[in-house]
């Protein structure tokens, strides 16, 4: 019986990955009137959640990706309308990329979107007791551990 629920949970995990990545891969209009996929929301997050003081190196650095591929997502969102570069006033051999009007449009439609969209997640986790939370941290840090190790 528990080899059977090991087997079933297993499954059950690998379709959530599934959903995850097929969520991830549906491009998303937030706001305006481009579709932006995962990759490209994500950037103009993490643009807009450090305040528009970045560089495409202090961009890799934080999305774990290298300057090229930066520079090639932010090429693709520039096209867009969605973010512009200008000198750091503090440096003026550095640019910094900023978010345009449409770009902060869709920052803050995605932030919306996360906030209404989570599934009711966190009143969830609010009514669990301490152990379960703790599972839950343990199983969490488990399937990262997992992923990231699969990933090489």
């Amino acid at each position: 019986m528990k080899e059977t629920n090991a087997h079933l949970i297993t499954e059950q995990f690998y379709q959530l990955v599934k959903l995850a990545n097929r969520l991830e891969k549906t491009p998303r209009r937030f706001g305006t009137d481009e579709p932006l996929t995962g990759t490209e929301i994500h950037l103009l997050e993490t643009i807009g959640d450090n305040s528009e003081r970045l560089s495409v190196s202090d961009l890799s650095r934080l999305l774990g990706i290298t300057r090229g591929a930066v520079s090639q997502n932010l090429k693709r969102v520039g096209k867009k309308g969605l973010i512009f570069k200008e000198e750091d006033p503090e440096n003026l051999s550095r640019l910094i990329v900023k978010l345009t009007f449409k770009g902060k449009t869709a920052y803050y439609a995605h932030k919306h979107w996360h906030e209404s969209m989570d599934g009711g997640f966190k009143e969830y986790f609010l009514g669990l007791d301490q152990g379960k939370l703790d599972f839950l941290i343990e199983f969490m840090n488990k399937v990262e551990v997992f992923l990231k190790r699969a990933m090489k």
